[in-house]
């Protein structure tokens, strides 16, 4: 395997390919003598007033963490004794070829420059036709496109080769993904209480509820499986009762009798959901119809409909006095709205009173229709201008920073319904122009400057996600977030292990009755950098504190450990659990007496998966049946291990999960 990159994401993929796949991996980074090459500031020196804050309050509340208790953060490196480390300046040619690309698997390309990931590309593709390509692209269109370039090039290239006789076997797949759009539901469903993180696979929808613990004697909820014990640190109440899982980490894909007896501690379960919402209605500026509402204000529109109320009380009037037709009586209650009609002289008095009243009205009309005029210009003009917090907001999301992560994160939150407040400090950050399409208010400044946070109204928050990528800025404003409301939900993006660490054991001592939350962008993206690497489909994955379990589609065919076996004998306690199968194609064909494979039947339509409790522990899996499963990272890679000498020899320290 060969990773290309330029900051954490490449260690981490790296790292992640080596511990959990037992892959030989030739790691490509930037020399350190180059200048475009991130440095990372160590804890000590990047700490600043936030970090002399956060000493004062760890010397007194946090214990010391045994090693390995805490998943790594954004900043971990793998050992160099056990990783190729190659450095160069630019993947060329040549550093390519030093690299071993000739004989690689897989390639990935996760620069933070997207044009210099597709220059590699093309590169690679042509030196290694056979090569199965994984590209960090945020432009998704541009993805889209990518893909289908290089799959062809790499089709061509495999029909040369079948002409040959060496084609066979040939996975040459191209994959474009972006570590924004793999981390953003989790970051949003941490950030809003009561909605989970929700994963859709073969067409079933299933959310990670998270729950609190349940007193001895009362039964839970029901769900389908639970997937983790969360440990005693991870309890909401602080006077919950101890867990069984401890204060050092959860325990995942616990067994049934183990999830049963475990009394007393939060648990993670899985459940269906399915969507019972009202349609989100397109608003003004992002749907083809300008609704009156969001043209003018409430009072010119009561004003409107005053006036439209009294010209039909005339036009009734006048038809009721005067035996007209209520049409016409209509008509001409307008002409004298207008003042074009002829005076009433020689008419009845009802006709010259209801005259003079509507031409009262057409004098109240003129300045409703200026006001209106200048409040129609106005919307237009201000169109484009970035919107302020309303006064009466309250409950919302406060997302700091408008970055990559946070530009999609905001798209994110924005259909799901919920309520954001934007700060950002950058005007030309590309968030920016997101919030303003969506009319969601921003607050430019910086967050460490006084008034900015209270300019989003953080006292009426709900939560506070801070996901720039200064681990100082996110702490400094989680700190003063949390002294102004002590009870609000903080989510935190954190580069460093050791500092995340620190920062979610003293938040949750000093604050016990809050949710606080810390989140690693890249350690949440690279088991699905690495499963495309492995030439798997990862679908999601769901963050246990601060480890991960993976939703991913397998099908039976060629996996020892899946086909010809039970549901019950595939589960593996605490590393693998099967979640649903899609048994909806049909049988393989039986081969005809010259041992040729027979016609296969036409293709059916797929219907959605059928989950677990349907089918039943003793149902067989068959080689055409693709399984949805639920596992560790170690656990997966354990199903899928291509080189089983290399995973014997592993070092004994690796952590599971």
């Amino acid at each position: 395997m060969v990773v290309c990159g330029d900051d954490a994401l490449a260690h981490r993929l790296a790292a992640e390919l080596r511990d959990v796949y037992g892959e030989r991996v030739t790691l490509v980074v930037p020399s350190a003598r180059e200048p475009h090459r991130p440095r990372i500031p160590p804890p000590a020196r990047a700490l600043g007033r936030a970090g002399a804050l956060l000493g004062r309050m760890s010397a007194a509340m946090v214990r010391p963490s045994s090693p390995g208790s805490e998943a790594p953060g954004d900043g971990a490196e793998p050992p160099e004794e056990t990783v190729r480390i190659l450095e160069a300046a630019q993947p060329d040619d040549a550093a390519l070829s030093e690299a071993g690309i000739a004989g690689a698997g897989a390639l990935a390309l996760v620069y933070d420059d997207d044009e210099l990931n597709i220059h590699a590309a093309l590169r690679a593709r042509r030196l290694n036709p056979r090569l199965r390509l994984v590209i960090r692209l945020y432009n998704r269109k541009l993805g889209q496109h990518l893909e289908e370039l290089l799959d062809q090039a790499a089709a061509v290239a495999a029909l040369d080769l079948e002409e040959g006789g060496d084609g066979e076997g040939v996975d040459a797949s191209t994959t474009v993904l972006s570590d924004a759009d793999t981390v953003a539901p989790a970051l949003a469903g941490a950030a809003v209480a009561g909605t989970s993180k929700v994963i859709e696979a073969d067409g079933l929808l299933l959310r990670a509820a998270e729950r609190t613990p349940v007193p001895p004697g009362r039964p839970g909820a029901p769900g389908l499986c639970t997937l983790a014990l969360l440990s005693a640190s991870a309890n909401d109440l602080a006077d919950a009762p101890g867990s069984a899982a401890g204060d050092e980490g959860p325990v995942l894909l616990p067994d049934d009798a183990a999830a049963a007896a475990a009394v007393g501690c939060g648990t993670v379960v899985l459940e269906t959901v399915s969507y019972t919402g009202r349609p989100v209605r397109r608003r003004w500026l992002r749907g083809r119809g300008a609704p009156l509402a969001s043209l003018f204000s409430r009072r010119l529109r009561w004003s409107l409909g005053g006036v439209v109320g009294a010209v039909l009380a005339l036009a009734v009037a006048s038809s009721l006095t005067l035996g007209e037709d209520p049409v016409h009586a209509v008509y001409l209650s307008l002409l004298d709205l207008f003042a074009i009609n002829e005076p009433a002289i020689n008419d009845p008095a009802p006709r010259k009173v209801l005259q003079l009243l509507s031409g009262l009205t057409g004098l109240l009309l003129l300045p409703v229709l200026v006001a209106a005029a200048f409040e129609g210009l106005g919307t237009f003009r201000s169109a484009s201008a970035l919107r302020r917090p309303p006064r009466g907001l309250s409950g919302h999301v406060v997302l700091l920073g408008l970055g990559k992560v946070g530009t999609r994160v905001l798209a994110r939150l924005h259909e799901m319904g919920i309520p954001v407040v934007c700060i950002e400090g950058d005007p030309e950050a590309r968030g920016v122009a997101l919030a303003r399409r969506l009319r969601v208010p921003t607050v430019l400044g910086d967050v460490t400057q006084e008034g900015v946070l209270e300019a989003a109204m953080i006292d009426r928050a709900a939560t506070l996600l801070a996901l720039t990528s200064e681990d100082t800025t996110n702490l400094e404003a989680a700190l003063y977030a949390r002294s102004v409301s002590p009870r609000l939900r903080v989510t935190l993006r954190l580069f460093d292990d050791r500092f995340a660490t620190a920062v979610y054991r003293t938040l949750r001592a000093a604050h016990p009755g809050a949710l606080t939350r810390s989140r690693s962008v890249t350690y949440l993206a690279a088991p699905a950098f690495a499963g495309a690497m492995m030439g798997r489909q990862i679908l999601g994955a769901i963050p246990v504190e601060r480890r991960v379990l993976l939703i991913a589609r397998v099908e039976a065919r060629g996996h020892a450990a899946l086909e010809g076996r039970t549901v019950a004998e595939v589960l593996r306690p605490g590393r693998l659990r099967v979640l649903a199968v899609d048994n909806s194609a049909p049988d393989d064909p039986e081969p005809d007496a010259a041992g040729a494979a027979a016609t296969p039947p036409p293709a059916v339509e797929r219907t959605p998966a059928r989950l677990v409790h349907e089918l039943g522990d003793d149902y067989v899996l068959r080689p055409q049946d693709r399984v949805l499963l639920v596992a560790t990272r170690q656990g997966l890679g354990d199903l899928h291990v291509r080189n089983p000498p290399a995973a014997a020899t592993r070092p004994s320290g690796v952590r599971q999960g």
